[in-house]
């Protein structure tokens, strides 16, 4: 294989190489003897086809495209770590020559990636707004979220107030027609949620089970359904039942309700306090290590940041997110409706730090570079382990869906940001 590279401009340059015919002609073997089979010629029975009948009938060409799609990856692959080049996007391929009996021509205009100086990264002075003190009325709080969440729904006598739950049959029209989506039966209502059109629940207010309200609101100027945005509307609501929130008493009953590990209301708090203290301690820890990253970054110089890279990025993130819904049962169409998006949207609000994503990544890879950081074969085993673990997957299986070099690569960027955060000094 001839291999060169001439740099055209700055992270961008055009790469030349040749696949040559000891490896060209075997795989045209191979190809060949896969397409015969297919192929029916008088004479000869199908799949029997000799090779020399093959190219005078249809000439070798027939099969160089197919041949060059099954050489091409792995010949670019190692055009490019023979060059020494650093790519980051998808090429843009050329075949310069595919001439019988010659060494195929290729060439691939490439972006490599931007060179890094980097900056102070150790010893930085940081500031950050978390606490890890937790206060009594954090612990309170959580205790009151807890119990509340064992409160019951109780039929009350009295009109509706603002908190209570009402279950309704409600019916809208605008200009005297019915809507499609304007009707429900026995729907359960929390007064003051904010679930329905601004102005329908607090009309509800006051009133008691067995009226009947019409209720008249305007639909907001930006509603999804745009033949209503704007629009004046009634909904005649019947209410069937109107009922409040009891929760239990705060006591040791409580406290063993909410966690059979504990046997009285104080050591519930004493738990909480600790869980809360674990928590801010996480938070904290997650808040330095942003804000030493983030003056990493600040403190270093990218040259010409490739905006191929910015929007590799933001592919990548979309199919991140877009992934993690289809793991909880959503697909893409159904998230943009159900989020009145589109993916223009999805893709509007991953573009808008994709490339303080991708800068960020560069620094700590350069730090890793700078400190010489590397992945023993004992770093790797535990980094597997811990990703096992993490994802309830065996552990052979993250062996096949992660390759060495890339749990390398992961392994030294982590002792990086360890070594940006651990240095810094935190006020």
């Amino acid at each position: 294989m001839s291999v060169s590279f001439e740099s055209k401009e700055t992270n961008r340059g055009v790469l030349t190489f040749t696949i040559t015919q000891a490896t060209i002609q075997p795989e045209l073997t191979k190809v060949f003897n896969k397409v015969k089979k297919d192929i029916s010629v008088p004479g000869f029975r199908k799949g029997h086809l000799p090779r020399p009948v093959f190219n005078q009938k249809f000439g070798e060409e027939a099969l160089y495209q197919d041949t060059l799609n099954n050489l091409l990856p792995a010949s670019y692959e190692s055009a490019v770590k023979e060059a020494g080049l650093d790519v980051v996007a998808q090429p843009k391929i050329d075949v310069t020559a595919m001439e019988k009996g010659q060494d195929w021509i290729i060439t691939a205009e490439v972006v490599t990636k931007p060179d890094v100086k980097l900056g102070a990264y150790k010893d930085l002075d940081v500031t950050v707004e978390a606490s890890k003190e937790v206060s009594e009325e954090e612990v309170e709080a959580k205790l009151e979220t807890e119990r509340n969440g064992l409160a019951e729904l109780v039929v009350k006598e009295a009109p509706a107030e603002n908190g209570d739950t009402v279950v309704i049959d409600f019916s809208g029209s605008v200009d005297g027609e019915e809507f499609e989506g304007g009707k429900g039966d026995n729907y359960s209502l929390e007064l003051g949620s904010g679930q329905f059109i601004p102005g329908f629940e607090e009309q509800l207010v006051g009133h008691s089970a067995g009226e009947t309200i019409t209720v008249e609101v305007t639909f907001p100027e930006n509603y999804q359904a745009e033949e209503l945005a704007g629009k004046a509307a009634a909904f005649v609501t019947t209410i069937h039942e109107v009922k409040v929130k009891e929760v239990p008493e705060l006591d040791d009953e409580l406290a063993k309700d909410l966690d059979e590990e504990v046997e009285t209301l104080e050591a519930l708090r004493l738990k909480y306090r600790k869980e809360l203290e674990t928590s801010k301690e996480t938070a904290f820890k997650d808040e330095v290590e942003a804000a030493a990253i983030e003056a990493a970054v600040a403190n270093a110089e990218i040259i010409d940041l490739p905006s191929e890279m910015v929007q590799e990025e933001v592919q990548r993130a979309m199919n991140d997110f877009l992934g993690n819904m289809q793991r909880q049962g959503i697909s893409a169409e159904m998230y943009y409706q159900i989020t009145n998006t589109t993916e223009a949207d999805l893709r509007a609000q991953h573009e808008a730090d994709a490339d303080k994503r991708v800068k960020t990544n560069l620094v700590v890879e350069a730090v890793a570079k700078a400190e010489g950081f590397e992945a023993s074969s004992e770093d790797v085993e535990k980094e597997i382990q811990t990703l096992a673990t993490e994802y309830n997957m065996p552990i052979e299986q993250v062996r096949t869906l992660l390759s060495e070099d890339m749990l390398k690569h992961d392994i030294a960027v982590k002792k990086a940001v360890e070594l940006i955060t651990s240095t810094a000094s935190v006020k």
